[in-house]
């Protein structure tokens, strides 16, 4: 059963691994990252792990039981008691139902673990397939996004608010 795991820095082997498989996957609803963020990857990675350090972000895995990595699901830009939410998983997985209960994870994590109080998320009008994750795991939509928001496609937010736990 695959366990979503706060990332870590023995996990940068499959996360690239997962990156370079899921490249043309990704690509076709989402801005490519470029040749650059593989070229820099153990920087990147070493970066994200010290902006969670810091608690500006709190980054997550869906490992499977091989090791490999099925998803990733980010809480970025953390700020009084709010934070973004951000996730992509593996074309092979993908329409399984796998993004939107992880999706609920991370939501009761959120509040759980980091005390977030609401959750939003971005995605462009034409990835159906997102959409119909975060109305699964009970966002609504907010207003418009900025297409700077989201590789430069128009698109909409989506909010959930959050139980915290005592």
């Amino acid at each position: 059963m695959p366990e979503l795991q706060r990332l870590h820095a023995s996990h940068a082997p499959a996360v690239l691994a997962f990156e370079l498989a899921n490249r043309a996957y990704f690509a076709a609803s989402i801005s490519d990252r470029g040749d650059e963020f593989y070229e820099q990857f153990t920087d990147r990675h070493s970066a994200l792990l010290a902006e969670q350090e810091a608690g500006i972000c709190a980054f997550y895995v869906l490992v499977a039981e091989d090791g490999s990595v099925l998803g990733r699901f980010n809480l970025y830009d953390v700020e009084d008691g709010t934070a973004r939410l951000g996730y992509r998983v593996a074309q092979h997985v993908a329409g399984r139902g796998v993004a939107t209960a992880t999706v609920r994870e991370l939501c009761r994590l959120a509040a759980a673990r980091h005390g977030l109080r609401t959750l939003r998320a971005a995605t462009a009008r034409d990835n159906a397939a997102s959409q119909k994750v975060l109305t699964k795991a009970g966002f609504v939509p907010v207003g418009p996004a900025d297409p700077a928001d989201i590789g430069g496609k128009p698109g909409t937010w989506y909010q959930r608010d959050l139980e915290v736990q005592p």
